[in-house]
Formats: C-alpha cells, sequence, structure tokens
C-alpha cells in the first residue's frame, strides 16, 4: 500500500475542502518550504492525533504475548493437517531461532546435546567438516561430564554421535572435487567494464540531458542481448508488508495469520527468511540473520521501531521517505534542503531551475544529481535531485503528504527520538524512546528540514519509485512442477536506474535479487539508441488509451514507437487483434464499437460488447473456483470444470484470446498434480503457442512457460524433448534474469541429471 489507508486519505479531504478558498491557492501555488510553513500552522494536533491512534490500532506491533499464543495455537492445527510450510511460517511469527542463537539464550542443558548433534549434522551437508568434528568434540565433553547414560534416549544421541563422526571420516577420506561458486561462475559469464562517469553502470552507455526527455541514457556503443548495463544496490528500500496486514477497526479484532511477504523476507536485505529473528523491540520486523538485525538497528530502525503502527497506516511512500532522511543523516538533508530554497520563488519555471544549477556550488553543477567530478553516483545527492514535479501533483495530495510526513515528525518529537534522528546519539547511548520534554506542540527548525525533505521524497516516488519484484511460488507446492509469478516485494529508491525513460516497448529488462537491480538488453540496441525501462503499462499488456491513462501519473505523455504507431498511424495494438470476441453463432469475427456485428454476412448477430464483457467476468470466476477445488484436492472436479469453462470461452472468445491460453495453463497444472505427464505437456504446448503470439518467442513470458513444461517433460521422463526444451529456456532466461537466477540453476540441474541417464535409456526415449 503506496498510500495511506483510506480513511486518513477521507480525513485529510475535509481538511482540506474545509479550507478559506484564499489559503487553499496560496497552498496550490507553494514550493515545499512554504507549504510545510502554512501546514504546520493549520495542524490541529489532538484531532489528528486521536484519527492516527484509532487507525494505528488496526496494525498491531506492539509485542504480545497473546499474539504469540495465537500464532502457536493456528501453526499446531495446520501441523496437524499436514500442512507443514505453512505450518512453519506462523511458528516463526513467535521467533523460530536457530542453533546458535538457541545457544546464546540458555538452552536447557539436559536438551544441548541433540541440538549440538543437529548441527554438527547441517555442517556436514555444508561441507565444512572441521566445524562438524569441532560440534561433535563439544558434545563428546558434554556427555563425559553428565556420566554414563542408559536410557533410550541417551543410548540413541550416542548412536547418531557415532554415525556423525564415520561420516565426517568418509568426507575426509574421499574429499569431494572442488566446485567454482555460482557467484564465480556469474562473474565469469558477466565480465564488462565499468562507466566512468556513471556508477554502475557498463561502459556501453553515456548519460545525456535535454529539456525535453530530461536526463537519459544512450548506447555509446552496439549492444548484444542479455548484455548487462547497469547493476545497482538501493539507496533505500521498504519491504510492502501487503493488504491483508492491516485488521479491521477494533481492539478485539482476532490476530490475523494469514501470512504476507512480511513474514516471508528480511526487511532489511530482502532475502528469503527460514529462521527469523526478531526485532528487539516489535513484533512486525523480522531479519534472516543477527547482522541484518544490527545494521537495521544502527542505521534506521532503532528510530523507526516505536512508529511501526503509524508508518503502517501512513504507506510505504511514507516509509520510504523517513529511512531516506535518516540513512542521509540530517547534515547532508540540511545542507540540500537548504540549497533548494534558491530556487522556491518560481517552482514552476524549469528555465530558471536549469539557470540554477549552473549557477550551484560545487558538487550540483552540470546535469543535476552528478558531482562536482560529473559522476553520476546512487547517492542522496542523486536522490534529491530526482524531479518532485511539485507543480505537477494536485494540491489535495500535496496537503495530504504534508498532513502525513507532519505527523511522523510530531510523532518523532513526541516520543523523545529528536536526538537520534538528527545525529546528536550514538546507539550506545539509544536505549529506549524518551519522553520529549517539550510541551509546545511546535515542530522544532530541525524536525521542520527533515519534514521538509520528506515531502519532497514522498512525491518523487509517485514518478520514481522502483518496485522490486520476486518471483514467488503461487498456489500449491504438493505438485512437481513449480507455478511461478512474479510479486511485489519492496518499494526503492534506484537513482541510477530512474535514469532510463519509459517505453511500452522497452530494449531492456530488470531483474532482482535482494535490494539489487540488474538491468540487461532484452534485445540488440544500436549505438545511439536510447535506452528504455518499461514503468508497467507495455504494449502486450494493454491497449494504448489504457496505457496513456495509467501513464498519466508520472506526468508525461508517452511518444513512444507502439504508441505513435497505434495513435497516429492506426495500427491496432497486439492486445486489441488477439484478446478479441467472436460471434457467439458462427464464431466468425466481430466488427464494432460498443454494438459488435459478425463478420459473416450469412450469419448478420448483434450483440452488445457490454454482454460479451459480463460472459468474460463470469467466466473468470468460474475459472478461479476451479483453482479452489484443486487447491481442496479435488483435480477430477477441477478439470471437469475447466474443461466446461474452455466450451463455454469457444462460444464468444477468438481461438487466440489470452486468456484461453490461461485455460489450457490451469489444465496442464491439474494433469502434472495427477501425474498425467503427456496430458500435461500437451495442455501446456498450446499455451505457449497463445503466450507467444502475444509477447513473442524472445519474451520473458514464454522463458517462464517453457520452464514450466521442462519441468513437466522432465517428470514425465521424455528426455530428448525435455533437453530441447531446457536449451530454449535457458536461453531467453539468461538474456532477461541473468545466469544467476534460480530458474537457470534448476534447469542445469534438470539437464545434468537427464544427460547421466545410461545411453541405452537416452536412446529410447
Amino acid at each position: 500500500m503506496a498510500l495511506p489507508v483510506e480513511e486518513w486519505r477521507l480525513y485529510a479531504a475535509r481538511r482540506w475542502a474545509a479550507l478559506e478558498p484564499e489559503l487553499r491557492e496560496r497552498l496550490a501555488v507553494a514550493s515545499l518550504h512554504e507549504t510545510l510553513r502554512l501546514g504546520c500552522g493549520l495542524l490541529r494536533t489532538e484531532a489528528e492525533g486521536a484519527v492516527l491512534q484509532r487507525l494505528c490500532r488496526r496494525a498491531r506491533t506492539d509485542k504480545e504475548p497473546a499474539a504469540a499464543r495465537c500464532y502457536r495455537e493456528e501453526g499446531n492445527r495446520l501441523f496437524g493437517c499436514r500442512r507443514y510450510g505453512a505450518a512453519v511460517k506462523l511458528y516463526s511469527k513467535v521467533c523460530l531461532e536457530d542453533i546458535a542463537r538457541a545457544e546464546s539464550h540458555g538452552y536447557p542443558d539436559r536438551l544441548l546435546p541433540k541440538v549440538l548433534l543437529r548441527k554438527a549434522e547441517c555442517l556436514l551437508c555444508l561441507g565444512r567438516l572441521q566445524d562438524a568434528a569441532d560440534a561433535l568434540s563439544v558434545v563428546e565433553n558434554k556427555i563425559a561430564m553428565d556420566g554414563i547414560m542408559t536410557t533410550p534416549v541417551h543410548q540413541t544421541l550416542l548412536k547418531k554421535l557415532s554415525q556423525l563422526k564415520i561420516k565426517i571420516h568418509e568426507k575426509e577420506s574421499c574429499p569431494e572435487p572442488a566446485q567454482e561458486s555460482c557467484s564465480n561462475i556469474q562473474r565469469k559469464l558477466e565480465i564488462w567494464e565499468e562507466n566512468d562517469s556513471i556508477a554502475g553502470a557498463s561502459s556501453s552507455l553515456s548519460l545525456k540531458f535535454d529539456t525535453e526527455r530530461g536526463r537519459h541514457l544512450v548506447a555509446s556503443q552496439n549492444i548484444r542481448p542479455g548484455q548487462s548495463l547497469l547493476k545497482e544496490e538501493a539507496f533505500v528500500s521498504v519491504l510492502c508488508p501487503g493488504e491483508s496486514f492491516l485488521l479491521q477497526d477494533s481492539s478485539e479484532a482476532a490476530w490475523d495469520t494469514r501470512v504476507t511477504n512480511a513474514d516471508l523476507y528480511c526487511h532489511h536485505c530482502l532475502g528469503q527468511l527460514l529462521a527469523s529473528v526478531p526485532c528487539r523491540g516489535c513484533s512486525y520486523t523480522k531479519y534472516c540473520s543477527q547482522n541484518c538485525a544490527d545494521m537495521a538497528w544502527e542505521q534506521y530502525h532503532r528510530t523507526e521501531c516505536s512508529l511501526g503502527a503509524l508508518l503502517l497506516t501512513l504507506g510505504v511512500f511514507c516509509h520510504v521517505a523517513l529511512r531516506t532522511v535518516l540513512l542521509a543523516g540530517f547534515a547532508e538533508v540540511s545542507r540540500l534542503v537548504e540549497w533548494s530554497h534558491d530556487g522556491d520563488k518560481d517552482p514552476h519555471n524549469p528555465e530558471a531551475r536549469c539557470k540554477r544549477l549552473n549557477e550551484a556550488p560545487a558538487g550540483i553543477r552540470g546535469i543535476p544529481g552528478c558531482n562536482e567530478n560529473g559522476q553520476y553516483q546512487s547517492s542522496y545527492h542523486a536522490v534529491f535531485n530526482l524531479l518532485p514535479h511539485t507543480e505537477k501533483h494536485s494540491p489535495e495530495h500535496k496537503f495530504m503528504c504534508m498532513l502525513s510526513v507532519v505527523a511522523i515528525c510530531k510523532q518523532l518529537q513526541e516520543a523523545g527520538l529528536e536526538a537520534a534522528v538528527l545525529n546528536q546519539e550514538s546507539s550506545e547511548e539509544w536505549s529506549k524512546p524518551k519522553a520529549c520534554e517539550k510541551s509546545s506542540s511546535e515542530l522544532s527548525p530541525e524536525l521542520k528540514t527533515m519534514a521538509e525533505a520528506m515531502l519532497r521524497h514522498v512525491l518523487q516516488l509517485q514518478c520514481n519509485a522502483q518496485a522490486v519484484t520476486v518471483m514467488q511460488e503461487s498456489g500449491s507446492r504438493d505438485g512437481a512442477v513449480v507455478n511461478n509469478e512474479p510479486v511485489r516485494l519492496a518499494t526503492a529508491f534506484f537513482p541510477v536506474l530512474s535514469l532510463l525513460n519509459h517505453s511500452c516497448c522497452p530494449n531492456t529488462s530488470v531483474s532482482f535479487s535482494g535490494t539489487a537491480a540488474t538491468v540487461r538488453a532484452s534485445q540488440p540496441i544500436p549505438r545511439g539508441q536510447e535506452i528504455f525501462h518499461c514503468y508497467g503499462p507495455h504494449q502486450c499488456r494493454m491497449r494504448v488509451a489504457e496505457r496513456q491513462q495509467l501513464l498519466g501519473q508520472y506526468f508525461f505523455e508517452c511518444r513512444c514507437q507502439a504508441c505513435l504507431d497505434e495513435l497516429e498511424s492506426g495500427v491496432k495494438s497486439v492486445v486489441t487483434l488477439r484478446n478479441s470476441f467472436c460471434c457467439p453463432s458462427c464464431q466468425a469475427p466481430v466488427q464494432g464499437e460498443d454494438m459488435l456485428c459478425c463478420s459473416n454476412e450469412a450469419c448478420a448477430v448483434s450483440v452488445s460488447r457490454e454482454s460479451l464483457s459480463r460472459r468474460l467476468q463470469d467466466l473468470q470466476q468460474q475459472m478461479k473456483k476451479a483453482l479452489g477445488v484443486l487447491r481442496d484436492g479435488k483435480p477430477d472436479q477441477a478439470i471437469k470444470m475447466l474443461l466446461k469453462c474452455q466450451m463455454d470461452a469457444g462460444n464468444f472468445l477468438s481461438p487466440e484470446h489470452l486468456l484461453m491460453g490461461e485455460m489450457e495453463d490451469h489444465l496442464a497444472q491439474v494433469y502434472a498434480t495427477l501425474g498425467k505427464w503427456q496430458e500435461a505437456a500437451r495442455h501446456l504446448e498450446k499455451s505457449i503457442e497463445i503466450v507467444e503470439m502475444h509477447h513473442g518467442p524472445s519474451s520473458i513470458e514464454i522463458g517462464h512457460e517453457l520452464f514450466k513444461l521442462a519441468q513437466i517433460l522432465f517428470n514425465g521422463f521424455a528426455v530428448s524433448k525435455a533437453l530441447s526444451t531446457i536449451e530454449r529456456a535457458e536461453e531467453i532466461l539468461s538474456v532477461h534474469c541473468g545466469p544467476q537466477s534460480t530458474q537457470i540453476q534448476e534447469l542445469q540441474e534438470m539437464k545434468t541429471c537427464l544427460s547421466e541417464l545410461p545411453k541405452s535409456i537416452l536412446q529410447r526415449t
């Protein structure tokens, strides 16, 4: 949820409507500095505080024993139903800890040998033989100190100890050949020369600037598909909690046991969680390791911790804005805010901004965001120089954003966190928030500076927020075929990645590993061509009118080649051509806008677009029900429902409609669940034909579909077809995702497994 909850937005709208017309006019044209100055004078501390206090009760982030009991009981129930994966996630909500942390937190002596044996077993699997041997020595010493052990439990421990010692001896006697790590292989495959002027960029790019396109990147040499162009760590990122995190507006509401991204990924590095390390102060934030927990606490979470419910209420954009200024530090924030005031007299004049840049002090000359050496780096300076488009946001929206950031700063002041925010207090001195000594409701000048920078960042995020996505398994994990789909994991500032302009037919793909983004060429890019990134609206997924409407939030009219072709040349989009209806009577193509007429003169049936659209919605609901039946363990019933959907769809949808492909994909999923691999492959191949019509033979969508087909053919022992499918999937996915992606690694494992089969079997298949 990028923006605040709906109730807060409605409250801000009522406050705006109640202002005097003259004041609304002043705020509409005010600079950020003036907006903060006027806005702080309008605050009704008690009124805003009461509204936010009520809304914050819906986001429970404090440590509460009742929550732990609820999660444990629900985890026990799921475990009893053999839903082990879901159970583990709920147990993790009550701080499932790893072995080392169990030892350091006073694990009972009588149980310690069992835990240490598990530790030795893990180390053995990781190939850390000396560490495993050391762990077994600790167990032996512990047993010796405890004396003779004759109970069955003790005898089992001794037997396990003996088995592990034998395994360590065997591995030491016959060491496995050393294998190159994935990171080393990746480095060899993706060697490049870094750009002198753009941090993290390839030398094949150059930075340009003009008044029409702003800052943008251009190919300085011919670029081949799959070539890495940019690698950047996010300046700041915040995990998206998911819509289900907020509960009903009631202090009596039951604890929500639904699993969200907040339970699955580290809140600092965005890595997957196995045994989560909890925050010391709140129940919301979790980490993958103690190292991540300590780094987050030192850099920003010691300030954010007590504000958890407020930040969830006010949305991810406000959270990103706060974390951005905390990471930058007050000195740098203050310096840049003060510099920005020189241009506040005429915020609507871009020429004045350009003139001001030429007259700016060292570190801000030339292209906005570049340092004194003309280098563009992933720094706070670059983040600050991203355009906030102050004059283009609606006055009501700016007012709501102002109320939100001031509410956060007020909470910081009242919680006694101002010194920590202003970097006037070390982490050693900080233990818990201290009550504010000031009784005044007025923000301090320093916090007003921080609030102004935060307001700038919230407005910047509408055009410059980058969604960090991850391929997440969807549906049941019980089947042999893994179905992955991209999911928004976090919102981040990538100042170098933000240099890429949008195109509805981009020439790059962006992939993520934790908080790092990698941009690769998805097609040949000739020297002199601009490097484009898709902000979301793509020509293969939306018609031009839909794309233009969605791109309105970025305050520009898209003039990419796809849009120009559709708007000026009258070329119909792929979506229009393929996602079309057909005549319900004779299945011939139909023509028209609101009323659709059959193109077959012998038929001449007419039908309204609205009625066919309703049939399409009903069909989608039936497909959703069929997938629900499959999740309930009734695949035969799911097949019947999907086949009926397929028959109904054939009566009014064109054969190449994307939904026809989705039905084939779902049927493949059901047959794979039943182990009917040939049937599954047949349906998935039909799905791939339709996906290829829409997205092209080298698209990432085709790569994902081929990955699924490879799994089906592998499990069905269709060796020859599996190997050829794996090769094609590898070729496509390596261009878009790189050789280090989990899908590529899994494909390589399947290929190795199949290649090592005896020749007699390979010849038969």
